[in-house]
């Protein structure tokens, strides 16, 4: 079973930017996929961006143009690099990893991302 472990969460001002990093504990190409989702406590978790085996990327409405999902298959990592943040971005951001197709399995732990001046 994989083990993923964000970093990079923290505080950063409104229009700031934040990189996260997601380490996988194996091959990331094991896996159909790759995500980023965020929750709000007492929301449901939602979706912020895919990457699949192949490349192709997805995102949320909120997140384009802004964020940006990438993977360096070398180091079994993918990112969210999240730029012109916004208060209302501030949410705890979960790695996914999925082995079936729109089922995400795999959860790392999480990272507080929190936008305030």
């Amino acid at each position: 079973q994989v083990q993923l472990v964000e970093s990079g969460g923290g505080l950063v001002q409104p229009g700031g930017s934040l990189t996260l990093s997601c380490a996988a504990s194996e091959n990331i190409f094991n896996y159909n996929a790759m995500g980023w989702y965020r929750q709000v406590p007492g929301t449901e978790r939602e979706l912020v961006a895919t990457i699949n085996v192949g490349g192709i990327t997805n995102y949320a409405d909120f997140a384009k143009g802004r964020f940006t999902i990438s993977r360096d298959s070398a180091k079994n990592t993918v990112y969210l690099q999240m730029n012109s943040l916004k208060p209302e971005d501030t949410a705890v951001y979960y790695c996914a990893a999925s082995q079936v197709p729109g089922e995400y399995g795999y959860w790392g732990q999480g990272t507080q991302v929190t936008v305030s001046s």
